[in-house]
C-alpha cells in the first residue's frame, strides 16, 4: 500500500503485475487524486494512511503487506528489490521487517534526531511521553531506535497481535496529536509488537547507517 501527497507514481509501471496496489491519495485540492486511489484527509502523514489501512482492512488484510510512502527511494532505496522478492514469494522470516537504512536514536525529547531535523528550523521537541500515555497509558522509555521513513513489511499476524480498537483509538492519535507521525516513526515495532532493534547494532552516536555515502565534491579538494 502507498500514501501518496502529489508525488508522482511513474514508477509504480515496473511494479510486477499481480500484486495489488491500494493507494491512499492525500494530494490537496485542486490537483486531482491518483484514480483508483481511495482519498484522505492531508493530516497526520504517512502514519494515517497505515492506520486507516489496518482499520478498514482489519478482517481482510493481505497474508504479506508493504507500507510504502508514494516516493520511497530516498529513506529505502532498494524498494524495488524488495517488491520482486515478495512478489516472487520470498518473505522476511520476521512477521515485521523494518525498510530503511538509516538507523536513529531519539530520547522521549526528540533528542537528537528529531529536534535537529532539517525540516523542524524552530527546534521544537516531540512529546513523546505524551504520546504513550495517550497511546498506552504508560511512560516513554529513556531512548527510542528506529528505522527512519516509517516503511516496513507486515505479516497479517503481527498486526493482528493488536485488536481493531487499538487501531481505531491509534488512528484518532494520528489525525489530533502534534507530529503524531514523527511519534508513530519511531514505535511502529511497538505497535505490532515486535522485537526492538537491537542497541548493540548501532554505533556510539545511537545512529547506524547501511548505506555508503557519496563524499561531497569539497571534501576530496
Amino acid at each position: 500500500m502507498i500514501c501518496r501527497c502529489g508525488e508522482p507514481l511513474a514508477w509504480l509501471r515496473n511494479v510486477p503485475k499481480g500484486l495489488r496496489v491500494s493507494i491512499y491519495d492525500k494530494t490537496p485540492h485542486p490537483c486531482p487524486p491518483w484514480p483508483g486511489s481511495c482519498p484522505l484527509p492531508n493530516v497526520g502523514r504517512e502514519a494515517h494512511a497505515w492506520l486507516y489501512h489496518l482499520t478498514e482492512r482489519y478482517e481482510s488484510l493481505a497474508d504479506w503487506t508493504l507500507f510504502s510512502q508514494a516516493h520511497p527511494f530516498d529513506h529505502a532505496p532498494e524498494m524495488h528489490a524488495v517488491i520482486r522478492s515478495l512478489s516472487s514469494g520470498m518473505f522476511p522470516e520476521e512477521s515485521f521487517r523494518w525498510l530503511g537504512f538509516l538507523w536513529e536514536t531519539d530520547d522521549a525529547r526528540g533528542y537528537p534526531t528529531f529536534v535537529n531535523w532539517t525540516k523542524n528550523p524552530a527546534r521544537k521537541e516531540l512529546d513523546l511521553e505524551g504520546f504513550f500515555q495517550r497511546l498506552w497509558g504508560e511512560s516513554a522509555p529513556e531512548k527510542v531506535r528506529y528505522v527512519g521513513g516509517g516503511q516496513f513489511i507486515l505479516a497479517r499476524e503481527a498486526a493482528h497481535r493488536r485488536p481493531r480498537e487499538f487501531y481505531e483509538k491509534a488512528l484518532d492519535l494520528a489525525a489530533n496529536f502534534p507530529d503524531a507521525a514523527h511519534a508513530f516513526e519511531r514505535t511502529w515495532d511497538r505497535i505490532f509488537l515486535a522485537p526492538p532493534l537491537n542497541p548493540a547494532l548501532f554505533g556510539p552516536t545511537g545512529m547506524r547507517l547501511l548505506k555508503p555515502v557519496k563524499p561531497k565534491v569539497a571534501d576530496l579538494l
